[in-house]
């Protein structure tokens, strides 16, 4: 039916009509009449449908009137398929090549489970110069202490689908962008990815940005390219070098923090070690999930070094205690996934320290975490006498899970000697 109140509305119809009704017999004259009824009904139907449809609504919502303009749906909005029905959130006039709205609780957790460090604005802090004992530094630790506030940059080249589902051992590796040849070494030998029993290993490589300015463009693209291949770097947007190395590390520890959940060991070491992953997977058997795990060649009662020549010098201004708390050699260790997301909240007290390795030690005695020390582990070569042939020993290497220092064809040789047929006087029982 019509509602009644159209029926009140005088039509606007041509003059020429209505002298000719006039002059037509009121049977015609009626049917007209009728005729021109239906098709405004009909007009105001359609004009009804398209509303609805624009809304949302079902017909008896619209009859309803405007208090009453959306309803929830029966069924989540998640649960809609844009091909066979109009999203209540979508409009009439959205055409299907639009993707459908992000969910909220999908967007929340890209919010705060992404690396939200976007942009480098960070300036010197001058208030240095001021200070008598900084004039005295030399360059390179004036440099740092002028800018060791400025603690995370972008992320140029991430990788959070590493930690996707379980992971068993994740392998991470510092490296610098000009070493190719040393990642390349990995891949074709401890750092392969695998999976071992049902236990995934993944491996990710730790690099900055080149420290020359004249190649840093060349040496970019060819990471870029490297990575296309690979797909296992982290990069970030701060300069390679030394001092730097603890950057690396503050980094990581906030990278894992935020994407790796389901981690339950990490490796983490040098470019131009050896590394036995059998050795390691084997070493953690009995390892409990959890648990606060930090092995690795320690050091205990390490003194700062003093000396102006060594690379590892540190003025006391910088570090005026005697002893440094335990510490592993960075060369390679192994720590729980758990305890790595705690190192990141407990790296966030401290101040930067220029050796890496240092700092990891200084973050473990902030939560009473003492590190331990396994033999398995020769991060300062198998003997300290770096010319001994026993540090060329491939039966050494088959009973150690990592050895230093090595570069990429000794890697590999050595590599292919653990795992040939290789007969050996006696075995090393170290794990």
């Amino acid at each position: 039916m019509c509602p009644k109140d159209l029926r009140r509305v005088p039509l606007k119809t041509p003059m020429s009509s209505i002298q000719s009704l006039s002059h037509e017999p009121a049977a015609s004259q009626g049917y007209r009449k009728k005729t021109i009824y239906k098709t405004v009904c009909l007009s105001f139907l359609l004009i009804i449908t398209v509303t609805v449809l624009q809304r949302g609504m079902v017909p008896n919502q619209f009859m309803q009137g405007q208090q009453q303009k959306e309803l929830p749906p029966s069924e989540p909005l998640k649960s809609q398929k844009r091909d066979n029905a109009f999203s209540i959130s979508s409009t009439f006039w959205k055409t299907k090549k639009e993707k459908p709205p992000v969910k909220e609780d999908s967007m929340t957790a890209k919010q705060t489970k992404s690396w939200d460090v976007t942009t480098t604005n960070c300036s010197a802090n001058q208030n240095f110069s001021k200070v008598d004992w900084f004039k005295g530094l030399e360059p390179n630790f004036q440099q740092f202490l002028l800018y060791r506030h400025c603690r995370y940059f972008p992320m140029l080249i991430n990788h959070p689908e590493k930690c996707s589902g379980d992971v068993y051992l994740l392998i991470v590796v510092k490296s610098i962008i000009t070493q190719h040849d040393r990642r390349e070494a990995i891949r074709r030998t401890w750092g392969q990815e695998k999976e071992v029993e049902g236990k995934r290993i993944r491996t990710l490589f730790l690099l900055g940005t080149a420290s020359k300015e004249e190649e840093r463009a060349n040496h970019q693209k060819l990471l870029d390219y490297e990575n296309h291949i690979y797909g296992d770097i982290l990069q970030w947007d701060f300069l390679d070098s030394f001092f730097n190395l603890t950057l690396k590390e503050v980094h990581f520890l906030k990278w894992v923090d935020i994407y790796c959940d389901n981690v339950r060991f990490i490796f983490k070491g040098d470019d131009d070690v050896f590394v036995s992953p059998s050795n390691i997977l084997e070493f953690l058997e009995d390892k409990k999930e959890g648990e606060d795990l930090f092995v690795g060649d320690v050091l205990y009662k390490a003194r700062p070094i003093r000396k102006k020549e060594n690379k590892y010098y540190i003025p006391s201004a910088l570090y005026n205690k005697n002893i440094y708390p335990p510490y592993a050699g960075g060369g390679g260790f192994i720590m729980s996934g758990a305890l790595a997301k705690r190192l990141h909240k407990a790296s966030e007290t401290l101040e930067l320290y220029p050796i890496d390795d240092v700092f990891l030690g200084m973050c473990l005695e902030v939560l009473k975490v003492s590190p331990v020390g396994h033999e398995g582990f020769k991060t300062f070569g198998i003997v300290k006498n770096k010319n001994s042939k026993m540090n060329k020993e491939p039966c050494f290497y088959r009973s150690m899970l990592v050895v230093h220092k090595l570069l990429p064809p000794e890697l590999l040789q050595m590599w292919d000697l653990v795992h040939s047929n290789l007969t050996c006087s006696r075995k090393l029982n170290v794990l």
